[in-house]
């Protein structure tokens, strides 16, 4: 006889591996089998008592097994046929226990996670209640601290305003204040205006103003009148603006002198940020107000007058004005170093240089016509001149039927006159290029003037590359309203201008010119225009 045990192999929940299923029935059917098979009611017995607890068990609890039929071999099968419907109805009630005891357990843990998800929303509930609760107090508590420092801020100037007008009252008589004044509300750093007082004093000589300004008080006048209504601010609460003339007089000595900001702060009394705010600005007024005054180019009637002009003292005719191009100094920029590297300078004077160009067209009075300022110091003349506004007044017929007269750095063109530059030079070439010398000196001249007249323009200065058009506009501007109005500078040596000429790839881009050229220079020859230095 088997035991259970060895009948099938036994699985982690200690009964058979396939209870549950129709191996089940297999499993008892082959037990009682063999049972039978010994043909012993005691064998039979043994075998039920063999058998695992939880295979004999019944709904009302343990019960003797029946007693087995002793009155044949189908009596025996009927019993067995009994005992495997019991066990097999047992078996099924145990797998339904099973169940319900799971869902029961299922129940019970999601009941245990809905009471857990309450009980965590109840608490962010109550979280978010206090937190708001804590920032109201806070931000009632910096409201209040905010409005005891304004009262205790709002306590402390009127006690100083109190004690500034006491003051004003006990020297009223001896000291009357300024029309116009206001009494300072806050405090500012105590700053001493006197050098400026005395200049703009009415007593102040006439040759010291000039010699500060690099003009005479009328033009100084002149100029402030005309940027009135540009540059005026209006007075605060808390301070008095400063006046017109004193931020005029600021920008033009910080042109003429070319002084570090700090000097010109403690000159006029005034912070050195507002120094520079007011060379900017007064710059940007004479740039929009003035240039279109007293920079511009000439219209028909202006350019035959340039034309008579040039020929009475130079014998070339249909010349309306005199060009060359400068270099102005600066720091190397963040930026595009390479495109703003003079070499020629670096080179003559051993010393690293940056720089940008000036061009500029200077008609019979030494005033300018046309200026082109900020290409890179990089670039030759030919080519700043072809990217230059008057190279597309000229290709849109704004020349008036008339050239300009340049150096060797510039080529020969239809409305650009320039001398001869091969080897070997006849004597009415050496006669022409004298004379258009002498022509372009005229432009060299205005340039050495303007130099010496504005000595920021001389070394390099503190404004940023981006402001420096404006800057040197004004200069220009400048320069203009004081060679009008026969301004003279004093009597010390002019600026020496060292920008190294440079070839063009192309010197000759017209036929038409070259041939017009032999014929301007055979006919100085001939008239007797030409100079008597070369022979």
């Amino acid at each position: 006889m088997r035991s259970p045990s060895s009948a099938r192999p036994s699985s982690g929940l200690g009964g058979p591996a396939g209870v549950g299923g129709d191996d089940d029935f297999a499993f008892y059917y082959s037990f009682f089998q063999d049972a039978a098979a010994a043909a012993s009611p005691l064998a039979l017995d043994e075998a039920v008592a063999a058998m695992p607890n939880n295979r004999r068990r019944k709904r009302g609890g343990d019960e003797p097994a029946a007693a087995p039929n002793k009155d044949g071999p189908d009596g025996r099968k009927r019993s067995i046929a009994k005992i495997i419907t019991s066990l097999a109805t047992l078996e099924a009630e145990g797998h339904a226990d099973s169940a319900g005891a799971a869902d029961a357990s299922r129940r019970e843990l999601a009941l245990l996670e809905s009471n857990a998800d309450n009980k965590s929303q109840a608490m962010m509930e109550y979280y978010a209640k206090m937190e708001g609760s804590f920032d109201a107090d806070a931000d009632s508590e910096a409201a209040a601290r905010s409005k005891r420092s304004r009262l205790s801020a709002s306590a402390a100037a009127a006690a100083v305003v109190a004690g500034e007008e006491a003051a004003t009252n006990a020297t009223a008589s001896a000291s009357p204040p300024r029309a116009g004044h206001h009494q300072r509300r806050l405090w500012v750093k105590d700053r001493s205006q006197a050098w400026w007082d005395r200049c703009n004093s009415a007593d102040f000589p006439e040759a010291e103003f000039r010699h500060a300004f690099r003009m005479g008080r009328e033009t100084f006048d002149m100029i402030c009148e005309a940027l009135g209504s540009a540059v005026a601010k209006e007075d605060t609460m808390l301070r008095a603006a400063i006046p017109v003339r004193q931020r005029v007089a600021v920008c033009i000595w910080r042109l003429a002198t070319g002084e570090p900001l700090r000097l010109v702060s403690k000159r006029f009394g005034l912070g050195i940020s507002t120094c520079h705010k007011l060379v900017l600005e007064v710059c940007g007024a004479i740039k929009s107000v003035l240039m279109p005054r007293f920079l511009q180019w000439p219209d028909e009637a202006a350019a035959g007058s340039f034309k008579d002009g040039f020929e009475r003292s130079f014998g070339v005719p249909g010349v309306i004005g005199a060009m060359y191009t400068t270099h102005i100094p600066i720091i190397a920029p963040k930026i595009s170093v390479a495109a703003y590297f003079n070499r020629r300078h670096t080179e003559r004077n051993q010393k690293t240089s940056y720089s940008i160009t000036l061009q500029g067209v200077v008609g019979p009075d030494r005033a300018f016509t046309d200026v082109c300022i900020g290409w890179p110091g990089s670039m030759p003349d030919d080519q700043v001149l072809e990217k230059s506004m008057l190279h597309q007044r000229a290709a849109a017929g704004m020349m008036h039927d008339a050239c300009l007269v340049g150096g060797a750095s510039y080529p020969l063109m239809d409305w650009v006159l320039v001398p001869y530059t091969h080897q070997n030079l006849t004597w009415t070439q050496h006669a022409f290029n004298e004379k258009v010398g002498d022509i372009r000196n005229v432009a060299v001249e205005a340039f050495a003037r303007l130099k010496t007249r504005w000595a920021c323009l001389q070394k390099r200065t503190e404004v940023k590359l981006q402001d420096l058009p404006v800057v040197l506009g004004a200069c220009c501007v400048l320069h203009n309203i004081c060679e009008m109005r026969r301004e003279e500078l004093e009597p010390e040596a002019p600026f020496p201008l060292e920008d190294d000429p440079t070839r063009p790839e192309n010197p000759v881009r017209s036929e038409t010119a070259k041939q017009e050229r032999d014929s301007i220079a055979h006919n100085l020859l001939h008239r007797g225009f030409s100079g008597t230095t070369f022979f």
